[in-house]
């Protein structure tokens, strides 16, 4: 033994050793393992320190003698025969060692029935067999027990009482049965086996019904089986018809029509046993329905009603027509065919019906079905409000009558033996004919119902307006039968459209100073537009004019120009102030306005007007006036070479050139003062004084005065001279000879004025006192006698000598004072 087995040895020791030590540390349990008709085997578990074990069964409540049963102590189940059926015992087990008892342990249970005796067992079914046994005390239940001799086939039926059956076998095969009694304790052992073969199969019978007075029977070869036997009976009858055949087939004939037979068949093994039974039952067709009528079904649906006798047997009936309608009926000896074909001659046979199949069909029946309906109709509008509905010829049919209904509830009828019939198509009317055809059957199904819209109405009160110069506004009421309405103008240039759902429509952006015609359209979607309609004429307003130019033609006039593809137009021109206007007319391309003060301003526009209306104004200009001149205007000299002019304020001007002309030259001045000082003059010179106005976008105004002239020159070279007798003399030279001279002498004690001649050029002053400085003036006296007073002043230093006069000495210029 190798090292492998010796420790397994000692694994297998120890687990002993371990249980005895745990059994040792309890008492001993019993209890009933198994229980027969006469024994009765326990089991229990070991005591550590037992040598032995003892079995006892007592019987309970009756006097007979325990049995024991002595057991080793390596022991734990044991069993006790001789037990009494059916009886309860007291199990008790003791552990015993060589001397004493070491613990003890008690059950109870009861011994099984007794074991029964089969009386006799049978087969009449190839899958089962009964079994009669002998029925004992104290039994609840009987085990049935069924196999084959191989051994490959076991089963186990529980049943109450006897006479059962065991099932689930094969046919034809040799079983083996024992009964088994059962109780609370367990079953008995089995009874003596008897052997029992199950019979052969029933054959599978098929069966048919060629005709209405024969059933045909077919099987499958049965195996095992050498012999069948049929047996027929009709349903209701005590009459039977028995055969018996090899063969696997056979046909009944002489059958009562729709009447049930019912068939059994039967095989027979080698050793004439009769197998199991099976019977099948078959109904024979039914007899051809008679009486067969044809009539058609009331109202306008194309039908018939097809009705026959009553037939025996028959579930249900089949009627049939040459084009392949058909109905049928379970319950009614009628049916209704709803879908017929029109326009044909048919032939219509009913066949009765079971669960074995169709009867023969009837005797034909013929029928002629009601005219097909037009299937080609259509419509045709010879002239506006008469149109004709016309179809295809129909066959089988008589006449045909059209039926044309309108959308307002009204109809028209008509009878003919033509394809066409006429009626008024009032214009916005929908109409909708269909054409019936008819023979002897009846009318024919509605044909295609047409669905024909006359063109809509064209409006009769359109009214056509000018609301601006270049809108139309056209309204007119609604019309029947219209869903859209185009309203077009059109002129030699363009075509406007508008298409609109109400009453409406406003044309803009037309051309100006055109004449359009324009036509309202009613349209629908089915039929279009009507075409037929009325146009309107209407012009549009002129156009408005463009001016061109703006001339003034005098102090208070202006001519105006302008630019117009207008016919037959008269213009106006407009000129408008802050309180006043002014206006011009013409029927050409100008004309001026008169009588416009200076110094205004106005808008200026033109507007054309014809016989449609007024134009839209042109383009407005600004028109300014030439400022007014100056009431008033002075001319005052300041120096010799320079003049302060001043003047009144002139409406309408906003700057002013004063200008002082002469054939010597020419000062001036442009300011937007009333007032201005001018320089450059020359003196003792005639000057025309003019005034130019000027307004503020530029206009100007030419304005004339008197004329203004210079003052006579300052005589030049002016000197001082002494003289004698305390005289001194005054020398100058002058321009001219055409002016009186005036010579002052100022000193601070004492003035001195002297006037020469006209035409001398010095003058002597005399008695003049000396030690003084004198300022010399000498200046021209003007026309009306008064002195220049803007000459210069020279200054001069007078010495005395002695009483007299001394040096006389340049002091220098001086300004004027």
């Amino acid at each position: 033994m190798g090292p492998k087995y010796l420790r397994l040895l000692k694994y297998m020791l120890l687990s002993i050793g371990l249980c005895k030590i745990c059994a040792a540390q309890n008492d001993i349990t019993v209890s009933v393992f198994t229980v027969t008709s006469k024994s009765m085997t326990v089991r229990w578990t070991g005591h550590s320190g037992a040598s032995s074990y003892k079995v006892t069964a007592t019987p309970k409540n009756s006097p007979d003698t325990p049995v024991f049963k002595q057991f080793s102590g390596n022991t734990v189940m044991g069993s006790v025969n001789s037990l009494m059926p059916n009886t309860v015992y007291t199990m008790r087990v003791d552990a015993m060692d060589s001397v004493n008892v070491l613990s003890s342990a008690v059950t109870e249970e009861i011994t099984a029935p007794e074991v029964p005796t089969i009386h006799q067992a049978y087969s009449k079914q190839s899958d089962s067999i009964t079994v009669e046994f002998g029925e004992v005390s104290g039994a609840s239940s009987y085990i049935l027990r069924a196999q084959t001799l191989d051994g490959e086939f076991f089963s186990e039926t529980e049943v109450n009482k006897s006479n059962r059956t065991v099932i689930n076998l094969q046919p034809y095969t040799v079983y083996s049965l024992n009964v088994m009694s059962v109780n609370t304790g367990g079953r008995s052992q089995p009874s003596l086996p008897v052997l029992t073969r199950t019979v052969v199969e029933s054959p599978a019978l098929n069966t048919t019904s060629p005709s209405n007075d024969t059933i045909h029977v077919s099987w499958e070869p049965v195996e095992h089986a050498v012999l069948y036997s049929l047996c027929i009976i009709m349903e209701g009858s005590e009459t039977r018809v028995k055969l018996n055949t090899t063969d696997t087939a056979h046909t009944f004939t002489d059958l009562e029509p729709g009447t049930t037979y019912c068939i059994k068949g039967t095989a027979w093994d080698s050793d004439g046993n009769m197998g199991e039974d099976r019977t099948i039952c078959q109904i024979t067709r039914p007899t051809s329905p008679l009486e067969v009528a044809v009539s058609l079904t009331p109202g306008r649906t194309l039908g018939m009603a097809v009705s026959w006798s009553e037939v025996r047997g028959a579930d249900v009936y089949l009627a049939n027509t040459s084009t392949y309608q058909n109905c049928s009926s379970n319950v009614e000896n009628y049916c209704l065919i709803t879908s017929l074909y029109c326009g044909q001659n048919l032939s219509v046979t009913v066949t009765a019906h079971n669960q074995a199949g169709p009867s023969s069909p009837s005797q034909p029946e013929e029928f002629i079905t009601f005219p097909c309906p037009p299937e080609s109709v259509w419509v045709e509008e010879a002239e506006a409000g008469m149109c004709s509905v016309m179809w295809g010829d129909v066959d089988f049919a008589d006449f045909y009558i059209a039926y044309v209904k309108r959308d307002d509830g009204s109809e028209e009828r008509c009878n003919t033996t033509d394809t066409v019939c006429h009626f008024r198509c009032l214009c916005g009317f929908t109409f909708f004919p269909t054409v019936f055809a008819y023979n002897q059957a009846g009318p024919s199904l509605p044909g295609p119902v047409l669905n024909y819209t006359t063109i809509p109405c064209c409006p009769e009160d359109v009214t056509v307006s000018l609301v601006s110069t270049e809108t139309l506004d056209i309204t007119w009421s609604a019309v029947r039968g219209a869903e859209l309405y185009e309203t077009i103008a059109a002129d030699q240039r363009d075509v406007i459209h508008c298409n609109d759902t109400a009453p409406v429509c406003a044309l803009s952006d037309l051309s100006c100073n055109s004449r359009y015609s324009v036509v309202v359209r009613p349209c629908s979607e089915i039929r279009g537009c009507n075409n037929t309609c009325r146009a309107h004429t209407q012009e549009t307003a002129p156009c408005a004019p463009e001016i061109l130019n703006i001339t003034q033609t005098s102090e208070s006039g202006v001519l105006v120009q302008w630019s117009a593809a207008n016919t037959e137009a008269n213009y106006t021109v407009s000129a408008v102030g802050r309180t006043d206007s002014f206006s011009c007319h013409s029927t050409g391309t100008a004309c001026e306005i008169t009588g416009l003060p200076c110094g205004a301003t106005y808008e200026l526009s033109a507007y054309a007007r014809t016989t449609a209306g007024r134009s839209l104004p042109s383009y407005s200009h600004t028109l300014e006036t030439e400022p007014c001149c100056p009431k008033s205007l002075t001319v005052e000299q300041v120096t010799q070479a320079m003049t302060q002019v001043s003047w009144s304020a002139a409406t309408g001007a906003r700057s002013y050139v004063t200008s002082l002309t002469s054939p010597k030259g020419q000062a001036k001045c442009h300011t937007m003062d009333m007032h201005c000082t001018m320089g450059c003059i020359t003196c003792g010179t005639n000057y025309t004084v003019t005034l130019e106005a000027i307004s503020k976008t530029g206009h100007k105004r030419e304005c004339s005065y008197l004329g203004f002239s210079s003052s006579a020159c300052c005589p030049s070279s002016v000197k001082l001279y002494r003289m004698a007798n305390n005289t001194l003399r005054v020398y100058w030279r002058s321009s001219d000879s055409l002016h009186n001279h005036l010579a002052d002498l100022y000193g601070t004690s004492s003035n001195y004025t002297c006037t020469p001649p006209m035409g001398s050029n010095y003058c002597d002053v005399s008695e003049i006192v000396c030690g003084e400085v004198y300022t010399v003036v000498v200046a021209p006296l003007a026309q009306d006698g008064t002195k220049i007073t803007f000459c210069p002043r020279r200054m001069y230093s007078v010495s005395c000598s002695g009483n007299t006069l001394g040096m006389v000495i340049y002091r220098g210029k001086r300004s004027v004072d």
